[in-house]
């Protein structure tokens, strides 16, 4: 990973050392939000509408974690507000190097810009709305230019978000539909191709040192750890690369790869929406289906609904195109793909040096927990 960080940083280094500054043409990527003009917002946005020119624009506030995020307002003239162009933006992107460091090690800049660019648009379905895409495979610069639906969601979700049956089941027929459809539908299975499959993602992780962060992450959350799972540390490990490794022999689909509850939110027709696609890649369906179930759902609620849920996720996936499933045969997989999800959380609980901190502790912890919780009431460790 050092070589591929410093390859990283160098490109960063030297393309701030020639900055050309404000962008005006749909050929460059701009290195800060302030970079950006009217002219370039015509030309990404508006450049198939006669007449159209963006007037002015507006910059929100920062927000940077694992992406930097940014609104914009932009105010068009006659021609492009009469051909309803976007005029309220969010953004993502790699402008900083932390971010170019942790999306470029783990490709998520570049699986997420297929996906949003082309992928998303075969689908129908409650999730982020990409307008323009720009990525540079040397530098991993990009920006993401999405549709902001600030006010059309009722919530975005994190771990207090209340979780009725009817959310829960929301959130598995939307995967099932991802799921469903990238098996049925062939230009979603040309599209996806360009996708790294997932034990690829999970190798690039390793970048990171996957393996000492997750260990020490689940030595560090013992207190929330039910005991019995907590005494079976030394096989955490290995039975979540053999979690991994088992995707290599299922049939794959679109996998989100990240779907806890923080990546929701609720529309306003009350559907579930899936965001933040850094993670997607192509691999089974049963990791998404037990990570979103067991993170979302209280501990009680998760035990009362996960196997109807489950089973309403097989019917509404071979409705959408994929394969029919058994109850036993999914069943096996949903307890199989805990012990990676897990992995993801208690990865984030100790980061390390190379990594920020992408997530406060509280929810980090409460992720941990009902993750942990369920991988012991299914016994996920014994299903190998």
């Amino acid at each position: 990973m050092t070589d591929l960080i410093q390859s990283i940083t160098r490109a960063f280094e030297a393309e701030r050392a020639s900055h050309p500054g404000k962008v005006t043409r749909a050929d460059q990527l701009p290195l800060t939000y302030e970079d950006i003009t009217p002219e370039w917002i015509t030309a990404t946005l508006g450049g198939d509408v006669a007449g159209a020119q963006a007037e002015s624009l507006e910059l929100g506030p920062p927000d940077v974690g694992s992406s930097s995020r940014r609104k914009i307002r932009v105010t068009w003239n006659a021609a492009g507000t009469a051909a309803g162009l976007p005029d309220r933006l969010f953004c993502k992107s790699t402008f900083e190097l932390p971010n170019r460091i942790v999306l470029g090690v783990s490709g998520g800049a570049y699986g997420e810009t297929v996906f949003l660019r082309d992928i998303r648009p075969l689908y129908d379905i409650e999730a982020p709305e990409c307008f323009w895409a720009g990525y540079d495979a040397q530098t991993i610069n990009s920006i993401l230019m999405l549709r902001d639906i600030s006010d059309e969601v009722v919530s975005f979700c994190d771990h207090n978000t209340p979780m009725p049956r009817e959310r829960a089941e929301s959130q598995v027929r939307l995967l099932a539909r991802v799921h469903g459809q990238g098996y049925g539908n062939p230009q979603i299975r040309d599209a996806m191709q360009a996708l790294p499959t997932w034990p690829e993602f999970f190798k690039r992780t390793e970048g990171f040192n996957s393996k000492t962060l997750a260990n020490n992450g689940f030595l560090a959350a013992e207190e929330v750890i039910p005991a019995r799972l907590f005494a079976r540390y030394e096989e955490y490990w290995p039975l979540s690369l053999k979690s991994v490794e088992a995707h290599n022999h299922l049939p794959h689909t679109i996998s989100h790869g990240d779907v806890h509850l923080k990546n929701w939110y609720v529309a306003g027709n009350g559907e579930m929406g899936l965001g933040d696609w850094q993670c997607v890649s192509r691999g089974h369906w049963g990791r998404d289906v037990c990570y979103a179930i067991s993170s979302a759902l209280t501990t009680e609620n998760r035990r009362a609904w996960e196997q109807d849920l489950l089973r309403l996720y097989l019917e509404e996936m071979e409705r959408e195109g994929g394969p029919r499933v058994s109850f036993d045969e999914a069943w096996h997989h949903y307890r199989q793909q805990l012990t990676t999800a897990l992995v993801w959380w208690t990865m984030t609980l100790t980061p390390g040096d190379d990594l920020p901190d992408m997530q406060p502790r509280d929810i980090t912890l409460e992720m941990v927990r009902r993750l942990a919780v369920a991988a012991d009431d299914v016994d996920s460790f014994d299903s190998f």
